[in-house]
């Protein structure tokens, strides 16, 4: 009994002890958890924040991917005629363009010549107005979308002298690959810069004396186009066309195949937030049969006379935009201008009777600047001259006159747009097209849009 007594008080004495030597270890094993815990939680989310800065890194990589196609569509959409959303074969657009003008000119406009050019056969009502009050111009278009593949787009040009003609009828593709687009029908040709825009987008009421010495006015044809897009930064864009040519400096032809081919190539971008900038270069090959034009002889007759050969036509053109931060709601400039050049070598017909070579090289030139100084209002100066070059009638050289003359005109626009829809144009201009001859001509125009109309090009 004394010996368990002895024993139990021993075991007593201990067990502090054994307490105070465990109370250690468990603290030691508690800190390595805690120390654990906190690793894993530190592995994890390091794990975490990796993925989400990978996730990170992929989304820009793909916003800047979106906003560089974004951008080249843009460009691509601003440089080819709009297709608009939302159109479908029940429901096409229609649009109607109304043009008016009064003019006030000095000179009788009745045989309205460009001395030492041939200009078309035919009524000139659209290269020269006619004086007091006259419709000009006036359109009526309509367009849809066909289906997924195809858009389709038809325009009506009313003229001055109450005829009406097909100005375009085409179909477009909306959808092929690698950038690009099929056109077919009749439809304004790609060359140069100012030739396929519609009139009433035009910043002067005529088009230029180069225009309408080499071009007629405008050139349209009945073919095909092909557009490709670069995909590139920036914007290139290579288009070639094979058509009728039926029209100035071409003519229609009974025969199989083609009378005109274009090629053309364009090249833009941007230079900085504020300006961008578009410079082209175009070729046009016509093979004009029997083609007429009214004529003055050395001994001062009327005369009618017709070539027959080939013609081939070069244009640069360049245009360069302005506005504050790509902001032109206010303020904004617009300098633009083209170089054509012509080559022709062929037969001509002298009054329908003595045939001889004709070999003829001209040029001309246009720079024209648009200032926005105000929301709505625009002032703007263009000037331009011919070059009546080098001509040789051959064994008629003796009966046609081959005047050395340079045929110049400058004119000055203000116009007002209270809305995209509107435009209300005051025109003066100094005209010395026709040697001996200054025209001082007032021009009062107005332009209504009526229904949905395509964005105009850049």
């Amino acid at each position: 009994m004394k010996v368990c007594s002895i024993s139990l008080l021993v075991a007593l004495i201990a067990l502090p002890a054994a307490a105070s030597a465990a109370a250690p270890a468990t603290a030691d094993a508690d800190l390595r958890a805690l120390r654990d815990e906190v690793a894993r939680m530190r592995e994890s989310y390091e794990k975490r924040i990796d993925a989400l800065e990978q996730r990170l890194v992929q989304a820009e990589a793909k916003a800047a991917a979106a906003e560089s196609t974004a951008t080249k569509a843009e460009t691509a959409a601003a440089n080819q005629p709009s297709v608009p959303v939302g159109s479908n074969a029940f429901n096409p657009n229609v649009s109607l363009i109304l043009s008016g003008l009064y003019s006030n000119l000095a000179r009788d406009p009745t045989g309205y010549r460009i001395t030492g050019f041939h200009l078309p056969d035919g009524p000139l009502g659209d290269i020269t107005p006619q004086r007091g009050f006259s419709l000009m111009e006036s359109e009526l278009g309509i367009s849809a979308n066909v289906d997924q593949l195809f858009y389709g787009a038809m325009n009506f040009s009313i003229h001055p002298d109450n005829t009406v003609s097909t100005e375009e009828a085409f179909i477009q593709t909306t959808s092929l690959p690698q950038g690009l687009t099929v056109k077919a029908g009749r439809y304004f040709s790609g060359i140069g810069y100012l030739n396929e825009q519609h009139a009433h987008a035009w910043d002067f009421v005529d088009a230029p004396l180069a225009y309408q010495a080499f071009l007629g006015g405008q050139f349209n044809n009945d073919g095909l186009q092909l557009r490709w897009l670069a995909p590139t930064d920036t914007y290139l864009e290579i288009g070639a066309e094979l058509g009728r040519g039926a029209h100035y400096p071409g003519t229609g032809r009974n025969r199989n195949g083609s009378g005109a081919s274009a090629l053309f190539a364009h090249l833009g971008g941007d230079v900085g937030a504020s300006n961008s900038w578009r410079a082209g270069l175009s070729q046009l090959s016509t093979a004009p049969q029997g083609r007429q034009w009214d004529d003055v002889d050395a001994a001062g007759a009327a005369i009618t006379n017709s070539f027959t050969g080939s013609s081939h036509l070069w244009i640069a053109d360049a245009i360069w935009k302005w506005a504050p931060n790509g902001n032109a709601n206010n303020n904004s400039f617009k300098l633009q201008g083209e170089y054509l050049r012509r080559s022709e070598d062929g037969e001509l017909a002298y009054n329908g009777a003595a045939t001889g070579i004709y070999a003829a090289t001209q040029s001309g030139w246009y720079v024209q600047g648009i200032y926005q100084f105000a929301p709505y209002w625009r002032v703007g100066l263009r000037s331009e001259r011919l070059d009546s070059g080098a001509v040789d009638y051959g064994s008629n050289n003796a009966k046609l006159l081959r005047p050395d003359y340079a045929p110049a005109r400058n004119a000055l626009m203000f116009d007002y747009n209270p809305s995209e829809f509107s435009r209300l144009r005051l025109q003066l201009a100094q005209d010395k097209s026709r040697q001996g001859v200054t025209d001082r001509q007032l021009f009062l125009q107005y332009q209504m849009s009526i229904g949905a109309h395509g964005a105009h090009k850049f």
